[in-house]
């Protein structure tokens, strides 16, 4: 028989402290808001086990996430302070949090857009504009998920806006381009 985990108090709080710590790619985020970090769990008096699932799993930043999240432990009494890297269940951007979303829009970043199915993302490359979405299109011919349709400019909402390169300053954000307002700008890629 499988009992439920309660968390206590202090773990809670500790969740919340390693979960305040700014992204180091996108210091706009927390790694809560991002939803990287997974849970916390007390091994003694002043000792606690972080479990955390990078965005991908050569994501650079996991080392730099994991020693501030040390720190910032640290600083609040914990002596031991491990954090370990899980990679099942994947991260997806799903678990962005919907103020995440907004932060990322804000801060002139389009955020990811809602995936319309569950399971692997198909991989297609095809045309670099992403003009309004066909209401008539509800699934490709090979079956896959319906269009997730345009990826809206963060600065004006635009719907009409064309990929610049499939990667920009990290690999998680496509460069986008608005062919309204001209603004380039990153698009946190759906996984």
């Amino acid at each position: 028989m499988v009992t439920a985990t309660t968390t206590t108090p202090l773990e809670s709080e500790l969740l919340r402290l390693a979960g305040s710590v700014p992204d180091p790619e996108l210091p706009v985020l927390t790694l809560r808001e991002l939803g990287v970090v997974r849970s916390v769990r007390l091994r003694g008096t002043d000792a606690v086990e972080v479990e955390m699932t990078p965005t991908y799993t050569g994501c650079p930043a996991i080392e730099a996430m994991s020693l501030d999240i040390e720190r910032v432990l640290r600083e609040h009494g914990m002596r031991e302070v491990t954090v370990r890297t899980v990679l099942s269940p994947a991260w997806s951007t799903d678990d962005i949090t919907d103020e995440g979303r907004r932060k990322l829009r804000e801060f002139g970043i389009a955020p990811p857009r809602a995936r319309t199915a569950s399971g692997p993302v198909p991989l297609e490359l095809g045309a670099t504009r992403t003009l309004a979405a066909d209401p008539e299109r509800t699934a490709d011919p090979t079956g896959h998920a319906p269009d997730p349709g345009p990826v809206p400019c963060p600065h004006c909402g635009s719907p009409d806006t064309e990929l610049l390169s499939r990667f920009s300053s990290t690999a998680c954000k496509s460069l986008r381009r608005c062919l309204a307002c001209r603004e380039p700008f990153d698009h946190f890629k759906e996984v």
